[in-house]
């Protein structure tokens, strides 16, 4: 549904994610990060009860999406999963999540904690992240690159070096389309994305996602489970709610 363009269909998510997020309705939380001595207790992809209590240690660190948003908790002190507030990040997800088409575009700068860009689309390939990536419509990929200065050309090449393509970037173009037709996008190619001058800028796998319905915390899960960290980072950092302050002792 997140990948519709029709207003009416992005009308009924924004209703349907500000219901999930209201009081009374049961909701579930689940882990997206962790650090600490009870990291252990805390694994990415662990699910919690909204009105559950953690309790954490000095040192402690736990990130938690829900259908709000992404809160971090930091030890010591005793918790409740479900965040407080009125606040929620239901369009930040909306518009995060959405397919588009694969034309070249510019992009306002959209800013991460520190000050540097972030994709602002869950969707598009990061030209400086290697690893695995989900995606749920093969047919359209698009690479972002964090810097808009300048025209670039890469070349993406599968493992067996038989498929070539390039990926063109005009000065102030921060997202250009993948060439499916000579780079075919399936579950568990390869691909590697160097420089004219043969420097390696990334390494990416694919894995293909079923295209539903995803709430926040379930698109995460799956995300956690599938190995697209870079993704489950991405939105949680995109997610994030205003900071609580510290529990008490």
């Amino acid at each position: 549904m997140f990948w519709d363009s029709n207003s009416k269909c992005l009308s009924a998510m924004l209703a349907a994610f500000a219901a999930a997020a209201s009081p009374g309705y049961a909701m579930a939380g689940i882990v997206v990060a962790s650090s600490g001595p009870s990291s252990a207790s805390f694994p990415p992809g662990k699910k919690l009860a909204d009105d559950a209590q953690i309790t954490l240690k000095t040192a402690d660190s736990v990130t938690i999406l829900d259908a709000k948003g992404t809160r971090v908790l930091r030890g010591a002190g005793t918790f409740t999963v479900g965040a407080p507030g009125a606040v929620t990040r239901t369009a930040t997800f909306v518009a995060l999540t959405r397919e588009r088409g694969a034309q070249r575009v510019r992009t306002g700068a959209v800013r991460g904690p520190n000050g540097k860009p972030v994709s602002p689309n869950l969707w598009y390939v990061n030209l400086t992240k290697s690893g695995t990536f989900c995606v749920v419509d093969p047919t359209t990929i698009r690479v972002w690159r964090p810097e808009k200065d300048g025209s670039a050309t890469y070349l993406v090449s599968d493992k067996a070096g038989t498929k070539t393509a390039r990926l063109v970037y005009s000065d102030g173009v921060t997202v250009a389309p993948w060439d499916v037709a000579t780079a075919p996008v399936t579950e568990g190619a390869t691909y590697a994305i160097n420089s004219t001058n043969g420097a390696n800028r990334a390494t990416v796998s694919f894995t293909v996602l079923p295209a539903r319905d995803y709430a926040p915390e379930d698109l995460a899960a799956v995300l956690i489970a599938k190995g697209c960290t870079e993704q489950v980072d991405l939105l949680a950092t995109s997610l994030a709610l205003p900071q609580d302050p510290p529990a008490a002792m």
